[in-house]
């Protein structure tokens, strides 16, 4: 007789993956939805969070057209979820396309067990208190606010391990079907399956990897 697998069992041969950018805008805004989903997902299911690396090292001024598309998105996202923005991030500061340097301060606090949390405060920093996390400078001070070592966030923040840890994100968000950030993708049985993600309703997303599951 054929044992049928228990819904544990079923969790534990799966694995699902967050794909996500310190420095996107709707990651900012979905992240109510976000703390709402990890804490009523499945304790078996293995998690993994993952950098996508929306822009590379760029030292270059932000082109004043991606500028206004990017004030234009900000605003959007307040309407349509309410995220709360500070708009004189475009005033007082200079802008660039560049969140690779943000992306491997989240990698360096991870090796101070601060990964989460130093999203957090990049998110912050950014969008409401108007400082530029594309400045090394701006990282380094938000390690010291979080209580890191400072002397080692630094020397992690620019050091072969992290570059390593941030290419091979790179590298997994452009071989799984991630359209773009924030993403979602369940690995079952070889699969690579994206789940749809819904900026206000968690339910949207645990309902679709409930049914993927039990496939």
């Amino acid at each position: 007789m054929t044992k049928v697998p228990s819904q544990k069992e079923l969790y534990k041969k799966a694995a699902l993956y967050y794909f996500h950018d310190p420095m996107c805008s709707w990651c900012w805004g979905y992240r109510p939805t976000l703390l709402r989903l990890k804490n009523i997902l499945p304790p078996e299911l293995a998690l993994r969070t993952v950098l996508g690396g929306l822009a590379p090292d760029s030292q270059e001024p932000m082109p004043q057209a991606m500028q206004q598309m990017l004030q234009k998105t900000w605003r959007n996202i307040e309407q349509q979820l309410g995220t709360n923005f500070n708009h004189d991030f475009w005033r007082l500061c200079q802008p660039r396309r560049s969140t690779y340097p943000a992306c491997r301060a989240v990698l360096a606090a991870g090796l101070q067990q601060a990964y989460e949390e130093m999203v957090l405060a990049i998110q912050q920093a950014y969008y409401l208190r108007a400082l530029n996390p594309s400045d090394e400078a701006v990282l380094i001070q938000l390690a010291g606010e979080l209580g890191l070592k400072p002397v080692q966030f630094a020397e992690d923040l620019n050091s072969p391990l992290v570059e390593q840890q941030l290419q091979s994100d790179i590298a997994l968000a452009g071989a799984y079907p991630v359209a773009g950030f924030p993403s979602w993708v369940l690995v079952k049985d070889d699969q690579l399956i994206p789940l749809t993600l819904d900026y206000r309703d968690e339910g949207v997303t645990l309902r679709h990897l409930y049914a993927v599951l039990a496939l």
